[in-house]
């Protein structure tokens, strides 16, 4: 018996560790998104976790490691939940497309504290190189990927008037401002208009593999 909580010991401490830091990353999504980046401190996220602030001492060296983190954190969750997406996708390059674009609009990142939180980054990425890379990686790993799907799209239809690099250049803009709505009127957004809106505009550029609608032509060039 006494072996037996022993080894159960550093494993609850590791658990209780890692629900502390979670709890701070999360406070710090939400101080940002209410009080801006320049104004949070390391007491509002104590405070807003409903810990002490030697807690927060404890698990961050500084308020720049915290935030470090705290991007690192939404980044991660950011791809995870694409690859997610990606990996219950079909196998066709526009179901793989829809899933990505899906994806985008899910609950989990899109919603009004974290888009804030990544405005809010973005806006001092420039002067802060470690946020820069951060924020760069996350966006080239989808690219790449983006990429690669709209590459097999325009072969398959195919579109020889179509320029890929417009066409993933397109997508990233109206996702985007799309996400940016989420801030400019929360309350009105909705998901399933957003979609709709790419939706419409990617069936002008693929007519061969989406409907207006959403809905799609999986057999591509013999649709």
């Amino acid at each position: 018996m006494a072996l037996a909580q022993v080894k159960e010991l550093p494993r609850s401490r590791a658990a209780t560790k890692e629900l502390r830091r979670q709890q701070l990353i999360d406070s710090t999504i939400h101080s940002i998104a209410k009080r801006g980046f320049a104004d949070t401190t390391l007491a509002d996220v104590a405070d807003g976790a409903g810990l002490s602030r030697g807690i927060v001492n404890f698990h961050f060296q500084s308020k720049d490691q915290l935030l470090v983190e705290t991007l690192q954190f939404l980044a991660d969750e950011y791809r995870d939940n694409w690859q997610k997406a990606l990996g219950k996708a079909g196998d066709s390059a526009i179901e793989r497309l829809a899933a990505l674009i899906s994806a985008d609009f899910e609950a989990a990142v899109c919603n009004r504290k974290k888009i804030a939180v990544w405005f809010a980054f973005w806006g001092e990425a420039k002067s802060r190189p470690t946020y820069l890379k951060l924020c760069a990686d996350r966006d080239l790993e989808y690219e790449a990927v983006m990429r690669g799907i709209c590459a097999e799209l325009i072969a398959e239809g195919p579109y020889p008037a179509l320029d890929m690099d417009g066409l993933v250049s397109g997508i990233s803009a109206l996702t985007d401002g799309l996400w940016l709505d989420v801030l400019v009127e929360p309350k009105a957004f909705d998901r399933e208009a957003a979609k709709r809106t790419v939706w419409l505009f990617l069936s002008g550029l693929l007519p061969r593999h989406l409907g207006p609608d959403g809905s799609i032509k999986t057999r591509g060039a013999g649709s």
